[in-house]
């Protein structure tokens, strides 16, 4: 029995394999299932969960990456990371984790047809520990197995880069969120003093901050009271990110941006745009998953080089960002 933490197999790792458990839960919200390759430091892994106040939805089932201690469900989501299915409660039922290379699949009850094909696993640590895992909710597993599988070649299974996509950024440290002015420019003086560290967006363009930052885990208190979604949370953190457009006459440009949590948006040192999309923030029920096609700012492009800078702010879930340049329609 587990409520809120995780059973690790002890003096074992694994690459490749096949993990079988039976599982019952009474729990009416919870999370639980699988965390594998867990690195030596605990900070970087794959996770692999089911939710039972999800049973029958899209998002029934979760694969997140766990990237310096932090999950990124809000900018991993769709196929590949998400899937329905019927998650009984009150009874056994059977769990098959199969781990090939880069690749995964989840099987619930049904073992002859996945239920969560994972196509590309994102941690990049290829070989690791393994877990049993419940976030929340009082969870019992039984007959847990384990079959160690030969390595198969590793390969990955990226999706296409779109067009326009803004691909290379420079990025600065994390600072506390609360102790800077997230509406005002940086000063020359200011950026150049900053330490910038350059990055590359991975297909389909995202920024995964935390490949590079420590994941903050602050008590955000409006996702349990929409009413206090106002207030200053503490341990949020933020960092600036920059890149350069190449323009060769002045002219106005869409700049479609999908961001988690909270982002500024500010061109050649103007502020044109403040967005917040964290979890719960909108609405109660708002998830806050990260699309480019959510949001849009109109760039006001001059001829030669200009300076995009972001300020983006993180409570938790995932933080980056992806920006696509659009021609505006006529």
């Amino acid at each position: 029995m587990i409520e809120g933490g995780a059973a690790v197999l002890k003096h074992f790792e694994m690459r490749d394999g096949i993990l079988d458990v039976d599982v019952a839960t009474s729990a009416k919200r919870g999370f639980f299932g699988f965390d594998v390759r867990i690195d030596k430091d605990q900070m970087n892994y794959e996770e692999i969960y089911l939710r039972p106040h999800k049973s029958g939805l899209p998002d029934a089932i979760q694969y997140t990456p766990v990237l310096n201690t932090g999950r990124n469900w809000q900018l991993y989501n769709g196929p590949g990371f998400t899937a329905a299915v019927d998650i009984p409660r009150d009874t056994w039922f059977h769990v098959r984790l199969e781990l090939t290379g880069a690749q995964a699949k989840l099987y619930v009850k049904d073992m002859d047809q996945p239920a969560l094909v994972m196509t590309d696993l994102k941690s990049g640590v290829q070989k690791g520990q393994i877990a049993l895992m419940v976030l929340t909710g009082t969870t019992y597993f039984s007959n847990f197995e384990v079959r160690v599988l030969p390595d198969t070649p590793w390969e990955r299974h990226l999706p296409p880069m779109p067009p326009n996509t803004l691909t290379h950024w420079a990025i600065s440290p994390a600072y506390d969120g609360l102790a800077q002015k997230l509406e005002q420019p940086l000063s020359r003086a200011e950026s150049d003093a900053i330490p910038w560290q350059e990055v590359e967006a991975e297909p389909p363009g995202l920024v995964v901050l935390y490949r590079y930052r420590r994941a903050p885990h602050p008590n955000v208190t409006f996702q349990g009271d929409f009413s206090r979604r106002l207030e200053p949370q503490p341990g949020m953190k933020m960092l600036y990110a920059r890149t350069t457009i190449h323009s060769d006459r002045d002219q106005m440009k869409k700049l479609e941006v999908g961001y988690s949590d909270d982002v500024s948006v500010f061109m050649n040192g103007r502020i044109l745009y403040r967005g917040r999309s964290a979890q719960g923030f909108r609405d109660p029920g708002f998830l806050g998953i990260v699309n480019p096609e959510n949001d849009a700012v109109y760039l006001p492009l001059q001829k030669g080089s200009n300076e995009l800078m972001l300020a983006v702010s993180e409570l938790g879930g995932g933080w980056g960002f992806i920006c696509r340049l659009a021609d505006i329609e006529p």
